[in-house]
């Protein structure tokens, strides 16, 4: 697990999302298959883009009122935030690469 990653909870929410650049959040659950399979891609792209771009997971089980204000209805589902708005989103097991493309396309804009 990287130590780059920001787990996002109802008391560090406001914080992480007011910060500048790509915020990338990762909604999971403990007991979710397939958010299981993208955690080790979700910690190389921290470690790869650390400095860059905001790396975060957020437990839907723990942090319910978070996973609603996203509107989370399936999981792992990936937001994309910038200016604290939500400009993009994948639903679903995707390759580290589809995930690159996205925060690529989104960081240069």
């Amino acid at each position: 697990m990287s130590d780059k990653v920001i787990y996002i909870d109802t008391n560090n929410f406001n914080d992480v999302i007011s910060r500048d650049g790509l915020i990338v959040i990762d909604f999971f659950a403990e007991w979710c298959g397939p958010c299981k399979m993208l955690a080790p891609v979700i910690d190389k792209l921290a470690d790869e883009y650390d400095g860059k771009v905001t790396i975060c997971k957020c437990n839907i089980d723990e942090n319910s009122d978070i996973a609603t204000m996203f509107k989370v209805v399936s999981i792992p589902t990936l937001y994309f935030v910038k200016d604290k708005k939500a400009i993009d989103r994948i639903v679903g097991l995707v390759s580290p690469n589809e995930i690159k493309n996205v925060i690529e396309k989104i960081y240069t804009i």
